[in-house]
């Protein structure tokens, strides 16, 4: 039986795809945990951003709820989703406080592009609802 989301991708496509969204789980498993840890360095990084200190778990918790709903199978695209809300407040918070575009600002559209081509390339449902050519 074929698999729904796998069939007709072909397996270089979707090796391809496993990997760039392997970079995306690493490192927001990372960052949760970190998160949730409360790690000195989070609460550097928070200051600036202007969020409370106490919200960094909370927002760990969130981001890596959104992860598991990425990588099990049947939620991923909700995941995905969820997880481009997540990052766009990332995207807002550090355009607001004035942070580097490139590697501060911009960061989180480079996770997102990872997670969405990564899934892209290995979820054969999702390119047959966003195709790029006809």
């Amino acid at each position: 039986m074929q698999d729904v989301q796998t069939g007709g991708t072909p397996k270089l496509m979707r090796w391809a795809g496993t990997g760039l969204s392997a970079l995306v789980v690493l490192f927001l498993i990372f960052d949760g945990v970190i998160k949730v840890m409360r790690d000195p360095h989070v609460d550097q990084a928070m200051k600036p951003l202007g969020y409370p200190l106490d919200l960094s778990p909370t927002i760990g918790v969130i981001e890596l709820a959104c992860l598991i709903l990425y990588v099990v199978p049947p939620t991923s695209i909700l995941g995905a989703v969820l997880m481009t809300g997540l990052l766009g407040g990332a995207i807002a918070s550090h355009l607001r406080v004035g942070d580097p575009l490139f590697s501060h600002t911009l960061f989180g559209v480079y996770v997102g592009v990872l997670a969405w081509g990564g899934l892209y390339l290995r979820d054969a449902r999702l390119r047959s609802l966003l195709p790029l050519r006809r």
